[in-house]
């Protein structure tokens, strides 16, 4: 079958990388993908991310069997309706479903109407009251953006100064729409969950990224820098009971509702005292998890979607090793960073992903905010980790920067 990829960056890397590997791909396209993927699909970067009519014309012209989005834009803003109107099967929501991703507001109201485990909110779209709230309200308290931020919407104010300073970030008119969470105490992890309405598979393997710039957890929030899987301190049964309480039961409460979801659903969950709770949904995979998750996946990815298609039943299969991913990331990041230094050293052959790298003059220059992820293997998360390290070090460049402690919590 002739499969196209949507995206550019390091997550869809590696569902090219992995697709590739499939007996069931003919063809495999990007759109508009990056210079990384030339070897294993076809890139056409000619055609933009948001050119929907080009896109459609591409699958049209193509006979494209599958369409297979990556990132949160498109799909919040209809590409997956629009290939659909053409007979084209999509991996990935609609614009109705990707809501649960698109408008925190929606995810947080559906998951009250179904008693699904949130941390408690409130929403406020306007700065006045905002302000009056964070003079009363206990901390730490969490504002989230509504909309997309490219995971970097989300800010945890530890007392009234930094709330102030947030509100004052977020507010930019004075009339946007921020949810205001409790903060909630325990130890994050990602799973991956393929819906296809009423149907929910979630992973068997967990995976758990690095949000924060720096080590130890400092600085800035960003689109994640590293990853790794899986996570051997949270438990199976902590899985299965995310999936009773909280994959399940979304899978069930969109379907009901008249969202039916049909993807791969990104459920970000905290390890509470009351169990599993909801930080956030994606309608896509995360990155870097998607990373280190399929570099694991010893099974056919493709065939996982046929079978998704089918409601038939998914099991999933993986390697014994261990897998760890350290992000690269330019300078400055997530703020201002500069562009077009040159980045060598990295091969593409399954130990890199690259997010940020274009090639001019048969020489690869940083041209995004996160460059490329490293991806170490090993029998355990240590010895993972040692090889994630040596393939950091190996890459030559004076504008990137790295945490030290990615996969540390896992490692006693």
């Amino acid at each position: 079958m002739k499969v196209l990829v949507i995206g550019s960056g390091g997550r869809e890397h590696a569902l090219t990388f992995k697709l590739n590997q499939s007996s069931l791909v003919s063809h495999l396209y990007a759109i508009p993908g990056n210079d990384a993927m030339v070897n294993i699909a076809e890139v056409h970067k000619e055609i933009a991310e948001n050119d929907h009519a080009a896109i459609v014309e591409f699958a049209v012209a193509h006979k494209i069997d599958w369409a297979i989005i990556g990132p949160e834009q498109p799909l919040t803003e209809g590409l997956t309706d629009k290939l659909q109107a053409l007979g084209i099967k999509v991996f990935g929501p609609n614009k109705a479903a990707a809501q649960i991703e698109g408008s925190k507001s929606f995810a947080k109201q559906i998951m009250e109407r179904h008693n699904i485990p949130t941390a408690d909110y409130k929403e406020i779209n306007n700065k006045d009251d905002a302000l009056s709230y964070i003079e009363q309200c206990d901390y730490p308290i969490v504002l989230k953006k509504d909309g997309l931020a490219a995971g970097k919407g989300v800010i945890i104010a530890q007392n009234y100064d930094e709330a102030l300073e947030a509100v004052n970030e977020l507010y930019i008119s004075g009339k946007e729409l921020v949810v205001f969470e409790t903060f909630l105490e325990g130890e994050e992890f990602s799973l991956m969950t393929f819906v296809n309405g009423d149907y929910a598979v979630p992973f068997d393997c967990i995976a758990q990224d690095h949000k924060r710039a720096f080590d130890n957890d400092k600085g800035p929030n960003t689109g994640g820098m590293g990853a790794y899987c899986p996570v051997p301190h949270i438990g199976e049964g902590i899985l299965n009971q995310t999936n009773e309480t909280i994959a399940q039961p979304i899978a069930q409460a969109m379907h009901k509702e008249g969202y039916p979801f049909f993807g791969v659903l990104y459920i970000g969950a905290i390890v509470t005292k009351e169990g599993p709770k909801v930080i956030e949904f994606n309608a896509r995979f995360g990155d870097p998890e998607a990373q280190v998750l399929l570099s694991r996946m010893d099974s056919d990815l493709m065939q996982h979607i046929v079978d998704l298609d089918n409601k038939k039943p998914i099991q999933f299969e993986w390697k014994d090793d261990s897998f760890v991913g350290v992000m690269l990331a330019s300078k400055g990041y997530p703020g201002s960073y500069e562009k077009g230094e040159s980045v060598s050293g990295f091969t593409l052959d399954g130990d890199y992903f690259v997010s940020g790298l274009t090639l001019k003059d048969n020489q690869y220059v940083i041209n995004g905010g996160r460059v490329i992820l490293a991806v170490g293997q090993g029998e355990n998360i240590a010895s993972a980790k040692q090889q994630a390290y040596n393939l950091v070090s190996s890459i030559k460049s004076d504008n990137l920067f790295y945490r030290n402690d990615i996969s540390n919590k896992a490692i006693k």
